[in-house]
């Protein structure tokens, strides 16, 4: 149906550059998730200029900022810009190195003191050097490590959570902040990501953008000058607005339901109360009367609290998992090792703990002694829970499940559960607990490790049913997620039993009924579990289900907490991100609870603790600057939402066009393959250009992803590599799917056609923009040539079904000169008018930073002249002379002052200058154009009909 000469059009076609929102698209054609406007927008605006130090994408939260990174690392990969770092919060690595694999195909390696401790076994003397991966790392680590990072010129560094950059700004801000931007002081771009960006100041803001761009404003004094202190002045607030608008892009979850891209669902709680059985209610205030004892030697001083925290969970979770966690630690005491936090490995959480040197015993007969009393303590404890052979949590599961089921399928939802337990062996206990009672067999265990016989023969079937299919991501930890997932989504299951760890970086949209059987203290974690169900691609209400002690005030009053004050569990949104920033910014209340457990011996005590932090939580939640921040951060464009649907309307026409020419090509270079609308057959395997349709049919997905080893990618080099000698085309207009109309005057007509590249370079050649352009005309047969075809019609003309023969006579030489120096001349004047909009901007900016940093020697003089004023009026009431002659000593010296600062006001002129015309200068340089024409082939031209 297609010649070689269109197969190399196609080729050349699918990898050209142009427009940013089309190389946006074009990723996006090759990833497995389905994206939003709002997502690419972002994205779109992160890439927008090549001379920007980076931006700050402020998306509310659950608008899916890990998407829009992705989108910005995945076009830096596709550029062949491959220095790439991704600073995350510990407990986000593993999700972002899954995400970029799962979803984009993109590599990338988490490090960390281990893994770099074998590296350096290897060869490897810099972790952060590692060919062709994304580094992964979280913030302490590249703190530690900056020197490494020091030697990289990094092509792109996201940060994730940036608002923990905020407060670099100030002299008593954080050293780690200090240090992990200092480590990536070479990087060409930054991204960074947050959905707080602002919590209590404007000085936040101006914080992070020294991150990004130390000249996109003057200094901290004359910031606080302009904004700060105007706060109030609308003509303040709007050149503030209009400042940031090239620094940050903040989209909100409104204006995205307005659009209709996505219809978020509310979600609904259900309280299920318990009492325990006396004998657990016994062994929960003798253990916690254990572990409040501040003598106690069993336990490594530098591991109490880790271990306290660790075995207060267990303990709410089941006397099953706190039996077994006891027989550990009682057996390790015997051994003459301390309890450390390895001893309670039972907890599968998600977060990093941090390696402890533990100390040694001490060699006493009176530690010695204790240590001996509290073995047999924890002994009896051991026993008395090893007695215990049913939990009411666990037979209140049983009653709560049939009624959350119900209530889930009358909103339409499915029969389906996500449990969700801090301890591994609750989990097993919970599996055999719902086995026994009408789910035998339904059920599915998500933890850190699957190590079960049930989860490996789970894998082993779905490695054996998509086996020669990429759907096998090669990771196993990838892959087994992936597997247990489907078998839960299938009809087979209906319960999936899944542990901190086991819920991370997984998306359960298809199941609307979440159970929190161990409540965690910390919102953040209860906002991400309930974050898996209840997200984007969600079609139905979620139902979330807690449990709360009635016999414990305790824990009564947490979830009274979690639920009343922070809304964690109503509503369409949850707990906003303002409530949880403003939380993990100024309140550890993980910590803070852990204390009232631990310290407090009455229900009064409880009652008063919890009162305390009630009214500290409410502190700080106190929404400071609310109007400010809403003004300038949620109104940079009055036309969001149609600029959303607009956006959405290009991306469709975009990404019909590329799945059209993409498999045109297929159908080019494979004439054995057997094509059915949008997919095809070849060597026994079926072929999708959707994603969606390659998961829901289990086939392969035929695009050009980041990793260049499918069979896209071979038939895009392959017809490229090609030789391509004269020919004659001969286009069947009827062969044609659908019509160019336009066409259809030239039916019957003949010519020739040129195929042409034209590569313009710029930024010292880091910088290369690849366009396409076909240039055709009519002859008629007669030599003088006929008419021209517009650059539209001519790349029409090429997606007709054609036939080729060899050309013997010769190819016009000259006939397109005057038709590619005009398009020459077009496109240069285009790229250089689209260069000169980026300068303007550059200029703009610094020509801000350069009055900034003027005003801010102009302010110093000006607060001496009014302090000079202030102190002449206050002399003139000065009534001996001796005063008055030591006043006029210190007007002198205050005189002196302000002249030395005007002296230094313009000195410091002509370094602003001679800075702000340095980097004028290496902007202009970066500008200069540069193009190049490759001529792809000539041919001859017949069009039938």
């Amino acid at each position: 149906m297609f010649t070689p000469h269109q197969s190399a059009y196609f080729a050349h076609w699918l990898t050209q550059s142009g427009k940013v929102e089309n190389q946006v698209s074009k990723v996006i054609a090759s990833a497995r998730v389905d994206m939003n406007p709002h997502q690419i927008d972002a994205a779109r605006f992160a890439l927008k200029s090549p001379l920007e130090r980076g931006v700050l994408l402020a998306d509310e939260v659950g608008l899916g900022k890990t998407i829009e990174a992705s989108l910005v690392i995945a076009q830096k990969w596709a550029e062949g810009k491959r220095s790439i770092l991704l600073v995350v919060p510990a407990s986000l690595r593993k999700q972002w190195n899954q995400e970029l694999w799962d979803k984009f195909e993109l590599p990338s390696t988490v490090i960390d003191s281990k893994i770099a401790a074998d590296f350096k076994k290897q060869g490897f003397s810099n972790p952060f050097e590692q060919q062709d991966k994304i580094i992964i790392c979280s913030y302490e680590y590249l703190a530690q490590k900056k020197e490494y990072s020091l030697r990289l010129d990094w092509d792109l560094v996201i940060f994730d959570e940036a608002h923990k950059l905020r407060n670099l700004y100030s002299k008593s801000g954080s050293k780690r902040a200090k240090s992990v931007v200092e480590a990536t002081e070479h990087a060409q771009h930054r991204v960074l990501l947050s959905a707080t960006p602002l919590q209590n100041n404007l000085m936040e803001l101006y914080g992070l953008s020294q991150v990004i761009d130390p000249h996109f404003f003057g200094d901290e004094k004359s910031f606080k000058a302009l904004y700060v202190n105007r706060k109030k002045n609308s003509d303040a607030l709007e050149d503030l607005k209009e400042r940031i608008e090239t620094l940050c892009h903040r989209t909100l979850r409104r204006q995205v339901q307005q659009e209709g891209g996505i219809n978020f669902t509310n979600r609904y709680s259900i309280t299920q109360d318990f009492t325990p059985l006396p004998e657990e209610w016994d062994l929960y205030q003798q253990l916690s009367a254990y572990l409040q004892n501040p003598e106690n030697q069993a336990i490594a001083p530098n591991a109490k609290h880790l271990v306290s925290i660790g075995l207060r969970k267990i303990l709410a979770s089941s006397s099953f998992a706190i039996s077994d966690t006891l027989k550990g630690m009682v057996k390790r005491l015997r051994e003459k090792q301390q309890v450390s936090e390895d001893s309670i490995s039972d907890i599968d959480t998600a977060d990093d703990w941090h390696d402890i040197d533990f100390e040694e015993f001490v060699n006493s007969t009176q530690a010695t002694n204790r240590l001996e009393y509290e073995i047999e303590q924890l002994n009896s404890f051991q026993k008395l829970a090893e007695s215990i052979e049913v939990n009411a949590k666990g037979e209140a599961l049983l009653l709560v499940l049939r009624r959350a089921m119900e209530s889930t399928e009358s909103m339409g939802g499915q029969r389906k559960a996500v449990v969700f337990t801090e301890s591994c062996r609750t989990q097993i206990y919970l599996n055999n607990l719902l086995e026994k009672n009408g789910y035998k067999g339904r059920t599915v265990l998500l933890n850190g490790s699957n190590n079960d016989p049930q989860s490996q023969a789970i894998y082993k079937d779905w490695i054996e049913k998509h086996k020669d299919s990429s759907r096998i991501s090669g990771s196993k930890p990838s892959d087994m997620k992936a597997a247990l997932v489907e078998r839960f989504k299938s009809d087979d299951a209906d319960i999936l039993i899944s542990t901190e760890a086991g819920g991370e970086g997984i998306n359960l949209q298809f199941c609307s009924l979440l159970i929190n059987y161990d409540l965690p203290w910390n919102p953040q974690k209860v906002e991400q579990r309930i974050g898996r169900v209840h997200r984007y691609g969600q079609k139905n209400d979620v139902v979330v289900v807690n449990f709360v002690n009635r016999k414990n005030p305790a824990d009564q009053r947490v979830f009274q907490l979690l639920n009343e004050k922070l809304k964690l569990f109503e509503g369409v949104f949850g707990a906003s991100d303002e409530v949880l920033g403003a939380i993990s910014e100024n309140l550890d209340i993980e910590k803070r609870i852990y204390e009232i457990y631990q310290k407090c011996r009455t229900d009064q005590e409880i009652e008063q603790q919890f009162n305390k932090l009630q009214d500290d939580l409410k502190d700080a939640l106190e929404v400071r600057e609310e109007a400010t921040r809403q003004t300038l951060l949620n109104h940079f464009d009055r036309d969001v939402v149609a600029n959303l649907k607009n956006q959405r309307d290009k991306n469709k026409i975009f990404l019909q066009d590329y799945e059209r020419v993409l498999l045109d090509l297929a159908k080019a270079e494979l004439p054995e393959a057997v094509f059915v609308d949008n997919h095809f057959q070849y060597k026994g395997k079926r072929f999708d250009i959707r994603w969606s349709l390659a998961e829901q049919n289990d086939s392969e997905f035929f695009r050009l992803q980041a990793m260049e080893h499918y069979l896209a990618w071979e038939l895009v080099k392959k017809a490229k590599a090609r030789q391509l000698e004269p020919t004659h085309l001969t286009f069947s207009y009827n062969q044609l799917e659908g019509r160019y109309g336009a066409l259809q005057p030239y039916i019957g007509q003949s010519g020739f056609i040129q195929v042409v590249k034209l590569v313009f370079s710029y930024n010292q050649g880091k910088e290369k923009d690849h366009k396409l352009f076909a240039l055709a005309y009519t002859d008629n047969g007669q030599p003088d040539g006929g008419q021209r075809l517009t650059n539209e019609n001519a790349e029409h003309l090429l997606c007709i079904p054609a036939t080729a023969e060899p050309f013997v006579d010769e190819l016009p030489k000259q006939a397109f000169a005057t038709q590619l120096e005009q398009l020459l001349e077009s496109q240069t004047l285009a790229k250089a008018d689209e260069l000169d909009q980026l300068y303007e901007v550059e200029e703009n900016k610094l020509d801000r930073w350069k009055k900034d940093r003027e005003a801010s020697y102009q302010i110093t003089v000006d607060e001496l002249n009014n302090d000079i004023d202030l102190f002449k009026k206050e002399t003139r009431k000065l009534a001996s002379t001796r005063e008055k002659i030591e006043a006029k000593k210190t007007l002198r010296k205050l005189e002196r002052k302000r002249d030395d600062a005007m002296t230094a006001f313009h000195e410091a002129r002509k370094r602003i200058e001679k800075e702000e015309d340095e980097m004028i200068d290496s902007i202009s340089a970066k500008l200069e154009l540069s193009c190049q024409t490759d001529i792809i082939f000539t041919a001859r031209w017949t069009l039938n009909a």
